[in-house]
């Protein structure tokens, strides 16, 4: 409140009530924004946790109350709390201290540049959500080919018994070495975000 400047609209409730949805607005496009980018992981996860027969395997997020295969869970929260390291809470204040200081309130517009960045950014969760996922997607189709070809010479191998572990140790092994990667991907495209959000001023 004291780093508001002083309010420069009609006090009428017309006034008010436009000012109040134009905040709401704005409120609404810096999280769609930033959950866009933070998104990545958790399509990502949910690949992963479907190429590992984890799909059933689910927890609650206690972020939205939703729920979410558990790789996905558990790969969101090292990737939070890798953006805290990088002081994204930081990152957070300083903005809302700057949007208050730079849009008058009720002053915020939606641009055509905000509504192609939207599209922009849902289009780029999958492509780097895939992206992310691909080297355990791809791993873990080539194990199907061999456990197939290990079917086609050996009828007595049992697939389910001994296929389905091999899988989930590939899975976790690839997921390890590619982790550091992965968490740089995640802070690079909420730097981005971060980036475009200083042009809704």
């Amino acid at each position: 409140f004291g780093a508001l400047p002083p309010l420069n609209i009609p006090t009428d409730a017309l006034s008010l009530t436009v000012a109040i949805l134009g905040e709401m607005l704005f409120g609404l496009a810096v999280g769609i924004v930033l959950q866009l980018a933070y998104h990545v992981i958790t399509f990502a996860g949910g690949q992963i946790s479907f190429m590992m027969g984890f799909s059933l395997a689910s927890a609650i997020d206690p972020q939205s109350g939703v729920s979410m295969p558990i790789v996905s869970q558990f790969l969101s929260l090292l990737a939070l709390m890798i953006l805290l390291v990088f002081d994204l809470h930081h990152w957070i204040l300083l903005y809302a201290s700057a949007s208050i200081s730079s849009v008058p309130l009720g002053g915020f517009m939606m641009t055509p540049s905000l509504f192609k960045y939207i599209m922009h950014a849902m289009t780029n969760m999958f492509v780097v959500g895939f992206m992310i996922a691909f080297p355990i997607t791809a791993l873990s189709m080539l194990a199907d080919v061999i456990f197939g070809m290990l079917m086609k010479t050996m009828p007595q191998f049992n697939l389910l018994v001994i296929g389905m572990p091999i899988k989930i140790a590939i899975a976790f092994v690839v997921l390890m070495a590619t982790l550091a990667g992965t968490l740089m991907i995640v802070t690079s495209q909420t730097q981005d975000a971060y980036n475009f959000l200083e042009k809704l001023f």
